[in-house]
């Protein structure tokens, strides 16, 4: 599944540069079955490429920047919607530009930390996700339109409808001592029923009718507010997946600043009209006289 939009434009490939050689192990899933997944030590480094093809290559895609990223977390089946994650390491692949032919980008996690080995429970998850690849589109004011699309590209589970939220979230603290505080700005239902492969799901949010604040990031390193865009899937057994988006926001001022030019000629015509004695006489003074002569 692709989320808002990239999904039709470009074709994406991650590649672990030991895909071939590196051992697999047997574990079981959410419903029971068993799948192979790669095998990594606490400490091993996780590399590989990344390719990036444009489907069109008549058509550009601009991005405020691409970013890859390797989580571990927990989930507890109860709180769906918070996960704990005690691995976040995210590294940099391309500035703001845009894409106009197909690219690959290499990629490093050295010697990564992974302190828990992956388990699947009646209550809990707790997973390394896949690596994530995820573009950076241009901001949104607090007026403004959010416009995308969501492309089912691979469906395999069987999903009974489908929600997306707009969600608040406000972190206070450092350290060990972070607090994380969400809430629930909008929730809107945009689709019900089961999806088909290549089918995609228009997606326009008004922005201006909610009480939102500009996105702030570790403000005096005591706090930050963060905005996400969470899609939620809800399949025939209740069980519930999701996918995040962040949105940046930003405050369009309502006044135009005068030029400072424009401000120096106000002020120097405060101190036309002097006479020969040095008295300063206001413009209306000035007129007045003027007129009795």
């Amino acid at each position: 599944m692709s989320f808002f939009g990239f999904g039709q434009s470009v074709e994406v490939e991650i590649l672990l540069n030991d895909a071939e050689s590196r051992k697999r192990a047997e574990h079981k899933t959410e419903d029971g079955k068993k799948e192979k997944y790669f095998l990594f030590y606490d400490g091993e480094t996780v590399s590989g490429k990344v390719s990036l093809a444009l489907k069109n290559p008549n058509k550009r895609l601009e991005h405020q920047g691409i970013k890859i990223e390797f989580i571990g977390q927990i989930e507890l089946y109860y709180d769906r919607g918070n996960h704990h994650e005690f691995v976040s390491l995210v590294k940099d692949l391309a500035r703001p530009g845009e894409i106009t032919q197909s690219q690959a980008f290499d990629f490093e996690f050295t010697h990564v930390e992974k302190p828990y080995e992956s388990y699947t429970g009646q209550n809990v998850k707790l997973r390394y996700t896949n690596i994530f690849l995820y573009f950076l589109f241009p901001r949104y004011h607090l007026k403004d339109v959010i416009v995308g699309k969501i492309y089912f590209l691979l469906v395999r589970i069987k999903i009974k409808h489908m929600e997306i939220d707009i969600i608040k979230r406000e972190t206070t603290g450092t350290g060990p001592n972070v607090y994380h505080e969400n809430d629930t700005i909008a929730k809107y239902e945009i689709m019900d029923g089961a999806p088909v492969r290549g089918e995609s799901i228009p997606i326009r949010l008004f922005l201006a009718g909610y009480e939102l604040t500009p996105t702030m990031r570790d403000i005096n390193k005591k706090f930050s507010v963060r905005y996400y865009l969470n899609l939620v899937l809800i399949d025939e057994e209740e069980r519930r997946y999701f996918k995040q988006q962040e949105v940046v926001l930003w405050r369009k001022g309502d006044i135009v600043r005068k030029s400072m030019s424009h401000q120096a000629a106000i002020a120097s015509q405060r101190f036309e009209g002097t006479t020969s004695l040095g008295d300063v006489r206001t413009p209306s003074q000035l007129s007045d006289n003027n007129c009795r002569q």
